[in-house]
């Protein structure tokens, strides 16, 4: 059975929710406190997190942080807020998707499914890559099924998100992607709204794999085209399997 977790401080939504999930066969948890609901994600497996951006003790935008330094369960956010910006941040801290209040039950279990259903074939495609785990580009070395990157032998720390945009760039030097085409593969969204959202966890990545990230020597910018993965450099170790994101979305 498939656990989902609800951090919702509105008893009413909380209720709502646990409902209509049980009787979609999943089983629930509920908190309506930040810290609370943190422990319980940090403690325990869950399928899914349903998480409310406004809660006592620990807000959503902290709790999804935290959740994102250690685990990739896919995160649902919910707010009373609906501008744009909003919506961004979430996404940007690692919120998988996105609804705000109120919101149709049906699409938010159709999204929900969607959800775990994608993390499963990535969890898939994960597992069928494990004796193809390695992409060594000078002093940058991607370790697949470790999750791994290291820089002149220093760990980087890269969140779920740039960890799934320097693999998929990586394994395909030369090749350019555009700021759509990557919000599709890594977030699963068509929406050309959050295209900023990309350009946001570009940067990050940068910052964190490049010695001068104003003049990058692994991400390169195809100027009103996109991104892509300097092609010039050493290439990657033959025993990388090529279609790791195939079939994700």
């Amino acid at each position: 059975m498939k656990n989902i977790l609800i951090i919702e401080d509105d008893i009413a939504v909380s209720k709502l929710l646990e409902f209509n999930l049980k009787a979609e066969n999943f089983y629930t948890k509920t908190s309506t406190d930040g810290k609370v609901g943190l422990d319980l994600a940090l403690k325990e497996d869950f399928s899914l997190i349903i998480l409310d951006l406004t809660l006592p003790g620990l807000n959503g935008i902290e709790v999804c942080k935290s959740i994102r330094k250690v685990k990739n369960t896919p995160i649902l956010m919910l707010t009373a807020k609906s501008n744009e910006i909003d919506k961004v941040l979430g996404l940007e801290i690692g919120a998988d998707d996105y609804m705000t209040k109120p919101f149709s039950v049906r699409e938010l279990l159709a999204r929900v499914n969607a959800l775990i259903r994608r993390n499963l074939i990535v969890k898939r495609k994960e597992s069928e890559n494990k004796l193809y785990k390695n992409i060594s580009f000078d002093e940058l070395s991607i370790d697949i099924e470790m999750r791994k990157v290291t820089l002149n032998t220093q760990r980087i720390n890269l969140s779920p998100k740039e960890f799934e945009l320097l693999v998929l760039m990586a394994s395909t030097p030369g090749k350019v992607y555009s700021r759509d085409s990557l919000l599709k593969i890594i977030w699963g969204y068509d929406f050309e709204g959050y295209r900023h959202t990309v350009n946001s966890h570009i940067n990050r990545l940068r910052n964190k794999i490049e010695s001068n990230s104003e003049e990058p020597k692994f991400i390169l910018t195809s100027w009103g085209v996109g991104y892509r993965f300097n092609e010039e450099l050493k290439i990657p170790s033959r025993d990388l399997k090529q279609n790791y994101f195939k079939q994700v979305n």
